[in-house]
This record gives C-alpha cells, sequence and structure tokens, in this order.
C-alpha cells in the first residue's frame, strides 16, 4: 500500500472577524505585491489562490529575497477586540465551535505576543477553562480556549479545531510563531499530547495534565526530539492514574529527551486527585516563559501514521510500505497495524560540508524542503539515505516553492526555497 500526501484546506473564520490589512508598500518589491501575496497565502478558494500565485509569479519585482521579507515581515493587523471575549465561534467544514478568548487590554498589534492554546476536560468548556487561566499569564500572553463536545479531544475534528485555532488567532493577532504553547487537563492533556506529538513543529511547548498514553501510541513521542514538555499529575488521580504520566516519562527516558516532570500530593474536595492545583500555575508560567521554539533545528525524528502525512518542519513522508493508519479516533486500537505499532519512521540531521543523513524505516519515498539557513544553495548537497547516495548534485532555489510552502505552512519562521523529492534506495534481494 502506497500512501500518498493530500491537503485539507479548512474554511475557518472567527465570528465577526474583520480581513486584516497588509503593507502595500514594501521598497522595491512594487506597488501592491504585498497585497497579492498575502491575497493568496490566505485565500479559501483553491482556484483563486493558483490564479494569485500565477499573477504574483509573472511580476518582475517578486524575487526570492522580496517575497521571503514580505511574509516575514510584511503582515499588519486591524484594530482586534481585547480583553475577555467568552462567546467567540469557529466554524470548519460548516460545523460551528464555541471559542473563548483572552486579549490582554494593553494588547498592540506592533508587537508579537505569546499564546496559549488550553483544551478543557470531559464536562468543562473553554469558557470554564479562560476563567482559570487568564488572570494567571499576564499581559504577554493570548489565550485561547476552544470547546468540544465532551472533550474528546482524541479525535481527527477536534484535531482540525486546534489547529485551525491557532492559524485563525495568528490571522488575526500578532502572535509570536516561535511561542505557541499547547496545555490540556485530563482528556484536554490526551489532546496536548495526541496533537502535540504529531504537530511537534508547531509548538514551542506542550504541558498534558493528569492525563496519558497508550502503549500503541508511544512510539509518536520521538516526534518530541525538538519540543519542549511539562508533565503534571496528581499522585492520588483515581481518574487517570498517576502511572499514566510514569510509563510516559520513562520512555522519554529511554528517547533520552529532557522533560519537566510535577507530582502533587493535593485532592480536591469534588475531583479528589485528579485536578490542576491552582499553586502549580506560577511554576508553569514561569516554564512558558522561558521557552521559545527553534524553527529550523538540524536534526529531526519523525514518527507517522498513514493518516498523518503532511509536512513536519523540512521534512515530509510521501509514501510508505503498508502502515497503520488511525481513523477518526486517533487513539483507535482496532487494527491490527495499530497493535503491533507498524508506523513509519524517518531520523534526519544536516552535517558539515551540506551533507544530510537520513535514516529510514517503512519509508519509500521522502521529500527535503530546504533554504540557506539549512544548507548552502551555491555548493553541491549530497543526502544520504540509509547509508547510501540517494542525491547528489545541485539544487535549484524557486519563488514558486517560497509561496506555495508558505500558503500550506502558514509559518513566517519557516519559508522554503527548495523543495527535494528522495526516493529511499531499495536494498539488494
Amino acid at each position: 500500500m502506497i500512501a500518498s500526501v493530500g491537503s485539507l484546506i479548512l474554511l475557518v473564520l472567527l465570528a465577526g472577524a474583520p480581513a486584516p490589512s497588509f503593507a502595500e508598500e514594501a521598497g522595491p518589491t512594487g506597488a501592491g505585491l504585498a497585497s497579492r501575496v498575502f491575497q493568496y497565502l490566505d485565500a479559501s478558494d483553491s482556484d483563486a489562490a493558483e490564479r494569485l500565485l500565477q499573477d504574483i509569479l509573472s511580476d518582475g519585482s517578486a524575487s526570492i529575497d522580496a517575497v521571503s521579507q514580505l511574509i516575514r515581515t510584511g503582515r499588519t493587523y486591524q484594530l482586534q477586540p481585547v480583553g475577555n471575549l467568552p462567546h467567540e465561534q469557529i466554524v470548519i467544514r460548516g460545523q460551528t465551535y464555541p471559542l473563548s478568548l483572552f486579549i490582554p487590554s494593553t494588547y498592540q498589534a506592533s508587537k508579537p505576543y505569546s499564546l496559549v492554546v488550553c483544551l478543557h476536560g470531559f464536562g468543562f468548556t473553554g469558557e470554564e477553562y479562560l476563567e482559570r487561566w487568564r488572570t494567571r499569564l499576564g499581559e504577554d500572553y493570548l489565550l485561547a480556549c476552544p470547546t468540544y463536545p465532551s472533550g474528546a479531544w482524541f479525535t481527527r475534528r477536534a484535531e482540525e479545531l486546534v489547529l485551525a485555532t491557532i492559524r485563525e488567532l495568528r490571522t488575526r493577532y500578532h502572535v509570536d510563531p516561535n511561542r505557541i504553547f499547547l496545555t490540556g487537563m485530563s482528556n484536554g492533556g490526551i489532546g496536548a499530547w495526541l496533537i502535540g506529538m504529531h504537530h511537534a513543529p508547531v509548538f514551542a511547548g506542550i504541558a498534558p495534565m493528569a492525563s496519558g498514553l497508550d502503549n500503541v501510541l508511544m512510539p509518536f513521542l520521538a516526534n518530541l526530539r525538538q519540543t519542549p514538555i511539562y508533565m503534571i499529575h496528581g499522585m492520588k488521580d483515581q481518574v487517570m492514574p498517576v502511572d499514566l504520566s510514569r510509563s510516559i516519562a520513562r520512555e522519554l527516558d529511554v528517547l533520552g529527551y529532557s522533560y519537566v516532570y510535577r507530582e502533587h500530593e493535593r485532592e480536591h474536595p469534588m475531583a479528589g486527585g485528579h485536578y490542576f492545583p491552582k499553586e502549580e500555575l506560577p511554576d508553569l508560567v514561569a516554564w512558558f516563559n522561558g521557552q521559545r521554539r527553534e524553527p529550523l533545528p538540524t536534526r529531526l525524528t519523525l514518527v507517522r501514521d498513514g493518516s498523518h502525512f503532511q509536512p513536519f518542519n523540512w521534512v515530509r513522508l510521501d509514501s510508505t510500505d503498508p502502515i497503520a493508519a488511525f481513523s477518526d479516533d486517533l487513539v483507535d486500537k482496532r487494527d491490527e497495524r495499530i497493535k503491533r505499532r507498524d508506523y513509519a519512521k524517518l531520523d534526519v540531521a544536516i552535517r558539515e560540508g551540506n551533507r544530510i543523513e537520513v535514516q529510514t524505516h517503512h519509508v519509500r519515498r521522502y521529500s527535503l524542503f530546504l533554504n540557506e539557513s539549512l544548507i548552502d544553495p551555491a555548493k553541491p548537497l549530497t543526502v544520504i539515505t540509509n547509508g547510501e547516495v540517494s542525491f547528489a548534485g545541485t539544487v535549484t532555489p524557486s519563488v514558486e516553492t517560497v509561496l506555495r510552502q508558505a500558503r500550506l505552512r502558514q509559518d513566517p519562521q519557516r519559508l522554503f526555497t527548495i523543495q527535494l523529492p528522495i526516493a529511499v534506495p531499495t536494498p539488494d534481494p
């Protein structure tokens, strides 16, 4: 079975959100180029986006440097509501979900802000979690608390909701892409693990609380090589036994990854040991304060099932051997390949001398997305896959690659000028 790459374009609108404005003047880039670039990046209709792309590519002022600079710094933001906004909405594939936001009253559109996305537990809502968090984060954080039915954050639709929330907040408000955090309690903590593992390059850190992972999901922890982790769990938790977090800590030790793990002995009159004590929050916020994402690390580890083939920083799996694939339930255990933990894995490192070394398992093809921060495009590049040369030669940057990848990723800190597909050498029989 060959797994193919697909892209999902979500129509996501916050109720009452005004459209962003864009810098129309950008020095030598020519009048109107900034507007067209951001119209292309934000277009919900793929045909309209393609027409905009071709228009940009026909503009002689649309060089790699000019377009890249626009994407990094050219977006401006209109005035937006601030304060406690408990009754916003977000629409995904025709389904409306409640979204509660807190924007500091001192918010200034010219300043980048950290973003915390908080996932509630079963029986709660995002609005209730908004009240718990908003007074404790300070004036440098935006807070987003979506609501999902029954707190089932371990589903495909919930995963889409979290990603769409981040994307929409980054369109409306000036969010620092290197300071986005994901946290959650109980079911929300499970969601923080799952979404954090599958989309680790998005986050500056994840903080799951009173949660855990089934054994079949443990291999995905390897994706967190570059993502800081802060776990909290109650020793007397009778809903999610504390050994769930302890087993994750043991797995992280085997991987050699660093993390913070806090156990507490407190009990709540209603929830027993299954809760998040307010006494733990100052240390967690202090930890948030100290974290910043590394946009382009030189080493990555990627573990994928057959339903998560989107880019992972500067790599992407394109096709694999037959592997496990989750259904709409991201904790699905019915598939025999899931039970056997038959996943694809890629470990990649950039070495000195314009050399990239890759080890793969169950991978047939993959793509590298590169730029001048990762390699020297003026020099020959060598890619070694499983000990064999899989590419040796020059690579050519292009404006089209910058734009297509920027639209797909929506991350101004990760702009790639080169896309290099690699076929994994087949071992001799």
